[in-house]
């Protein structure tokens, strides 16, 4: 098979790319291509603009700068950390270093971490293994998050100064046109893009099917542990965008939700947006989270995809229940073990009691406490609150009209196991991605895992690289309905059930019900 130039031309120019090296060996990787203009200055806070074409060639033989965080959270390994900067709109490229002769499907993975942290350098997103082993075409995309990507200011915009709601969503929207644009010229097959993701990124996987600028870009979809109902709506988001501001002004501030100050000036507004530092605003993000928290808004993120009415006109679950979501056929499920990771490393799961605020019925109450009665049943009613429950409402309803495949990722490795953390959250990337045989995944394999992760990341690489291919992804996973609710579950070997804690699902689906009438 002949090899595939590292150079290459796109609609905005060309981009050189770098063969694989080493465990990378027979990939080419295209590194920190700019998909959009730099978010910055007069366009902080607004939608994607085109990109300036360039006439040189641009090397793309690293990664981009992630988006404003923690230092912590961009860790590379080896003591090493990606560069931070508001100027983060690219993506990357990966594909086997073999012409095909014919066009190869597409992945575009969306990565996690609750809107407020994530980047596609985090080792864990490396697309040459995948890329290698299932013969596709990955791209892991930068969006923005946190206060610069999902903050809503549209309310103090003016003409000398807009402000554009979902700027985060709108970056993925952007990124799969330019998928649209260029993928073709790098050996892929635009008629069949796959957008997937995981936890915040699964969440906006369903968020896409629900937005209108997003149809026609992508042809499958697969949603990995979403939390289906990580959205804010209108009434919260003025809070917090009010709030938000104040605490810009005054780090010190105190408050809770309710507004006893005058309305901020739109010119006063957009001097404290455009003259504070990225890391202002993003430490004011941080203190936003604690007041979020605090003040018990319906809403527990105040980072996440806005109901603006326009650019997203539903959250998910509305938009599969009014059956507005896009043609598409869709893999979704979440992981046994879900929330054992908020647990014990990252408490920022909702109380238990926060998913019952509006549940009257003492019935569904006290069905609900005979369903969850041990001490680590919490952990489990939490996360099937927030990702399991409105998952399969979204899948159920989006089954009407669509293929609509759904899994539960039981497996974990040995230590895993052993220690109760089990089949977490997350975990099924090692398996999606081929990193058990990656240094950072290596260690849990070797810990008397080998054989089965091995067994376990052939099956995940199979089963959604088929799904890309064909729209199918094996002829042994059946459609999900509401008529038996076939799920498939994960593990070596897999194997499918008939509506899995059924009894649970539907006291759930009561309580979902129940608020949707009040």
């Amino acid at each position: 098979m002949a090899q595939m130039d590292t150079l290459v031309a796109t609609a905005e120019g060309r981009v050189d790319g770098k063969r694989g090296r080493r465990s990378r060996r027979g990939t080419i990787g295209w590194f920190g291509i700019p998909y959009a203009a730099p978010p910055v200055g007069p366009l902080r806070l607004r939608a994607p603009q085109p990109v300036t074409p360039w006439d040189d060639t641009l090397e793309c033989h690293d990664y981009g700068p992630v988006p404003i965080q923690e230092k912590l959270f961009t860790a590379r390994g080896n003591g090493r950390y990606q560069p931070r900067s508001e100027d983060c709109l690219t993506l990357n490229v990966f594909a086997p270093d073999g012409v095909s002769a014919t066009p190869r499907p597409v992945m575009v993975f969306n990565y996690g971490g609750a809107y407020i942290l994530g980047g596609s350098s985090t080792p864990i997103y490396d697309g040459a293994f995948l890329a290698r082993a299932r013969d596709v075409i990955v791209v892991t995309v930068n969006y923005r998050f946190g206060p610069l990507g999902f903050l809503d200011l549209s309310d103090y915009s003016t003409p000398e100064r807009p402000f554009d709601t979902n700027c985060g969503l709108r970056d993925m929207v952007a990124g799969l046109e330019w998928v649209q644009r260029n993928i073709a010229a790098f050996g892929g097959d635009p008629e069949r893009v796959t957008v997937f993701g995981e936890s915040a990124g699964g969440a906006a996987v369903l968020t896409l099917l629900s937005t209108p600028a997003a149809e026609g870009l992508f042809s499958r979809a697969i949603s990995q542990s979403p939390a289906a109902d990580l959205v804010v709506h209108r009434d919260n988001a003025e809070i917090l965008a009010d709030e938000f501001l104040r605490q810009v002004v005054d780090p010190d501030r105190r408050s809770g939700p309710e507004r006893t100050e005058p309305r901020l000036d739109a010119a006063e507004v957009a001097r404290i947006v455009d003259e504070a530092g990225p890391y202002d605003l993003h430490a004011a993000g941080n203190r936003l989270l604690s007041f979020s928290k605090h003040a018990q808004l319906s809403d527990p993120m105040p980072f996440a995809p806005v109901i603006d009415g326009d650019y997203l006109p539903q959250s998910p679950v509305e938009a599969a229940l009014a059956g507005r979501t896009h043609r598409v056929p869709l893999i979704t499920g979440s992981n046994l073990d879900e929330g054992e990771l908020f647990a014990r490393f990252w408490n920022i799961l909702p109380e238990p009691t926060h998913h019952l605020v509006g549940v009257h019925d003492p019935e569904v109450r006290e069905e609900l406490s005979r369903l969850y009665p041990g001490t680590r049943d919490e952990v489990r009613l939490a996360a099937d609150a927030v990702f399991w429950i409105p998952t399969t409402i979204f899948a159920e309803n989006h089954a009407k009209h669509s293929p609509t495949y759904v899994y539960r990722y039981d497996y974990a490795v040995r230590v895993l196991k052993a220690s109760g953390i089990g089949a977490t959250h997350a975990t099924e990337l090692l398996a999606v991605f081929g990193i058990y045989r990656h240094p950072i995944g290596a260690g849990l394999a070797l810990a008397g895992s080998w054989g089965s992760t091995k067994r376990i990341t052939a099956t995940m690489q199979s089963l959604w690289t088929w799904f890309a291919r064909t729209g199918e992804p094996a002829p042994s996973w059946p459609r999900y309905s509401i008529a038996d609710r076939r799920v498939l579950v994960i593990d070596d070997p897999v194997r499918v059930e008939l509506d899995p804690d059924g009894p649970r699902r539907a006291a759930w689906e009561r309580v979902h019900l129940e608020l949707r009438r009040s």
